[in-house]
């Protein structure tokens, strides 16, 4: 049987699967035994068994729940209500105002969380009343939201990060501080656009709030300073090279702990239904790591990741076209996957093909944290979206209508790592 035959088949098991309701994890596990049991001569049951258990036993991915329970921590504490007074005065006379809270807060709370859902939740729950009780657009108001939102993936610590890390086979850290400077980009790139777009609409900008004296800033700045403590503690720990990616998601939760003990917010309830929304969610990633693991080791079995490269490599891309490509083929799975799954799901396959063109797996994993954030606002299957709908309870066509412009922008963020490779090579180069 031809290679395109075998890989139509796995496909169609794939999408029938996935399409029937069994769970993503369960399908890529599936699909794997069919391939293994049918187009391979090693024992299926005896390979699943092996690489299952040592995908949930990877001691680098200790991290990742540890960073969720951080996360879920974050979100039920007033660490937003406090970021919401600490930025507001900043921002107050800039070009479209407070709406740049949305932008800052995001990038803020992402170095601390490594989630775009958290993210976007946790300061749209901050923002969305705030901004909505002085007067802004709600247009602007959500999709900035659901654009600023995806910065909880791209500056670290980032919970697609390590997923990628662990799924190539490259340094956690050194991904960690590659995502640095793209992040800032990325961030000015969305208030760039938030300060024009109030210059072109300035009758739908309100007033400005009473004007502070930099005293009265300074001293709403204090709201500032425990997330900002907590940031120091994780992401300094790790660059100092003190701690490694796991042992500074333990200062993280331990940081998170305290930050809600001191805000009063801790409690049994908050405590015990953090870890039972961390667990969930890890418990969800682990089986799809654990699957996807499986079916890496049947499609090299069978050999379709080889045959795929060589057949990429005849068509004699560039580089430059090879990254085009995968950039229109991941938005497009996003439109049917999760970013976890995204990434687990294809590493098999891409990752031989990017090393055949001598891309930098450092600069791939930036490459493609950007557009798995741009597949978390396209609909149907944008978990932005989802929450957003869920906070407004607005259509969410009109929602991914608003975030349009913030996908756009993201676009050209992937042509400025093209450009200049270095946002994302220079700091690691340097560990």
């Amino acid at each position: 049987m031809s290679d395109v035959t075998i890989t139509a088949l796995l496909i169609v098991a794939l999408f029938a699967l996935l399409g029937s309701g069994v769970w993503i994890g369960l399908t890529l596990a599936g699909v794997a035994w069919i391939g293994m049991q049918l187009f391979s001569s090693r024992p299926a049951g005896d390979a699943m068994a092996i690489t299952v258990w040592g995908s949930a036993s990877s001691w680098t991915l200790t991290a990742l729940p540890l960073f969720i329970w951080m996360g879920e921590i974050l979100f039920r504490t007033k660490l937003s209500e406090s970021m919401f007074r600490g930025l507001a005065p900043w921002v107050n006379r800039l070009p479209g105002r407070l709406l740049h809270t949305n932008v800052i807060g995001c990038a803020i709370f992402a170095a601390v969380s490594g989630s775009s859902a958290a993210t976007c939740a946790t300061i749209g729950k901050m923002t969305l009343p705030e901004l909505g009780k002085r007067g802004y657009p709600e247009d602007i108001t959500i999709g900035s939201l659901a654009g600023a939102g995806t910065l909880g993936l791209l500056i670290p610590p980032s919970i697609i990060m390590i997923v990628y890390g662990v799924s190539a086979d490259v340094s956690i850290a050194r991904l960690f501080v590659a995502g640095i400077f793209p992040g800032i980009v990325l961030a000015a790139l969305f208030s760039g656009y938030l300060a024009i777009w109030s210059a072109l609409n300035r009758d739908r900008v309100p007033a400005p709030d009473r004007l502070m004296s930099i005293a009265e800033k300074l001293y709403e700045s204090r709201h500032l300073i425990p997330v900002m403590l907590l940031i120091i503690a994780v992401l300094g720990s790790i660059y100092a090279g003190v701690a490694t990616a796991t042992e500074a998601a333990a200062v993280g939760v331990v940081g998170s702990l305290l930050i809600s003990g001191l805000q009063r917010s801790l409690n049994w309830r908050t405590f015990r239904d953090s870890l039972m929304g961390a667990t969930r969610l890890y418990c969800m990633i682990a089986l799809i790591l654990s699957g996807a693991a499986f079916l890496t080791l049947s499609m090299g079995y069978i050999g379709l990741p080889r045959h795929l490269a060589e057949f990429v490599t005849s068509l004699g891309l560039s580089p430059f076209l090879l990254i085009v490509a995968l950039a229109v083929f991941y938005v497009i799975l996003g439109c049917f996957l999760d970013g976890i799954s995204m990434v687990v799901l294809t590493m098999g396959v891409i990752l031989p093909t990017v090393t055949a063109a001598k891309i930098d797996l450092i600069w791939f994993g930036i490459f493609i944290v950007v557009v798995v954030e741009m597949a978390q606002i396209t609909p149907p299957v944008g978990f932005n979206l989802f929450v957003l709908q869920g906070m407004t309870g607005k259509e969410i066509t009109w929602i991914a209508k608003v975030t349009f412009p913030f996908f756009l922008l993201m676009c050209v963020m992937v042509l400025l790592l093209w450009w200049f490779p270095q946002l994302a090579t220079w700091l690691p180069s340097k560990m």
